[in-house]
């Protein structure tokens, strides 16, 4: 028999989601069978799936030892180098660099930003695995691999679900800046147009008018500066649509300098130009309610260098 203590960042949650986080080898079959068995209990006694676990309930599990995972921690083979933007004891926030990925994929299980980011945690003795039940520190926002720019790490469950709530509601504003080629129609402007995701493709499609399986899409823009051939453009998403700066500015004829996918990138890779010229740089609270975080309120974050914006447009790419 195997007994978890719930602690405060699992406090809270439903005792389903609970044990599948927990114990990640137990398919979910099996849990709701064990439960209805009374091989899984709570305080001693039989649980509904949907009882909300509170901090000291002690959850008792007579499942077999091979269910329970003992390796050594994945995070602890990345390794802890982050570029801290801002950090306390509840969040962080965090410059990735372009070419890392955030979370794993088919390719990368190892060198990601999460993994960095708990190694960095672990060092620090803020995150210690074994005292954790469920919970682990987490991302709040994601960023393409080739895009850098402020990530929000949350470092505990209240947090968590405080920003995730906070995102929902767009009471965090995130800017970007970019590199076009051209010079927008006007200087200043909220596009709206219609955003579909090409599966097949791994591409955003952009319409004038709404179809049946498209979303609203609304970027604002400003030019900061023009050379009359390219233009450095700050950006702020009014939605969440993949691909969306890059596919609605090179819809309005403004391609992202070094961007093969949405324009041809030949030219700007012979400068120098390895990712596409887009950055999240800024951040902003805009909180409507008093709630935990209310600190931040009001304060906005900023990459202070973006590699392509250091002295305004680069020479690289002079009239």
């Amino acid at each position: 028999m195997k007994e978890l203590v719930v602690n405060q960042n699992d406090a809270g949650q439903r005792l389903d989601k609970f044990l599948l986080k927990s114990i990640k080898l137990l398919p979910k079959s099996l849990m709701y069978k064990y439960l209805r068995l009374k091989r899984i209990k709570v305080n001693g006694k039989r649980s509904e799936i949907s009882y909300r676990l509170q901090k000291g309930d002690r959850v008792s599990l007579y499942i077999g030892d091979e269910f329970f995972d003992s390796k050594r921690p994945l995070f602890l083979s990345a390794k802890p180098d982050i570029r801290i933007v801002y950090e306390d004891e509840n969040i962080l926030l965090v410059d990735k660099p372009q070419g890392l990925i955030v979370h794993e994929d088919e390719g990368e299980d190892v060198d990601t930003l999460i993994n960095r980011v708990q190694h960095y945690l672990y060092l620090k003795g803020e995150y210690q695995p074994e005292e954790e039940v469920s919970f682990a520190p987490a991302l709040c926002n994601r960023i393409d691999r080739n895009t850098g720019g402020i990530v929000i790490v949350a470092k505990n469950a209240p947090s968590l679900r405080l920003l995730n709530d906070k995102i929902r509601e767009r009471e965090l504003r995130k800017f970007y800046l970019c590199l076009v080629k051209g010079v927008p129609q006007s200087r200043e402007a909220t596009l709206i147009h219609y955003h579909r995701k090409n599966e097949r493709e791994n591409l955003a499609e952009v319409f004038d008018t709404p179809r049946s399986d498209t979303k609203t899409m609304v970027t604002k823009y400003r030019v900061l500066e023009t050379n009359g051939r390219y233009s450095l453009v700050e950006v702020e998403i009014l939605t969440g649509r993949f691909h969306q700066i890059r596919a609605h500015m090179a819809y309005i004829g403004c391609p992202l300098v070094g961007d093969g996918k949405y324009a041809s990138n030949l030219k700007e890779k012979k400068m120098g130009f390895r990712y596409q010229a887009l950055y999240s740089y800024k951040l902003q609270f805009v909180f409507k309610d008093e709630c935990m975080l209310s600190y931040l309120n009001g304060r906005t974050f900023q990459v202070d260098e973006v590699w392509f914006a250091k002295n305004g447009i680069p020479d690289v790419l002079g009239e």
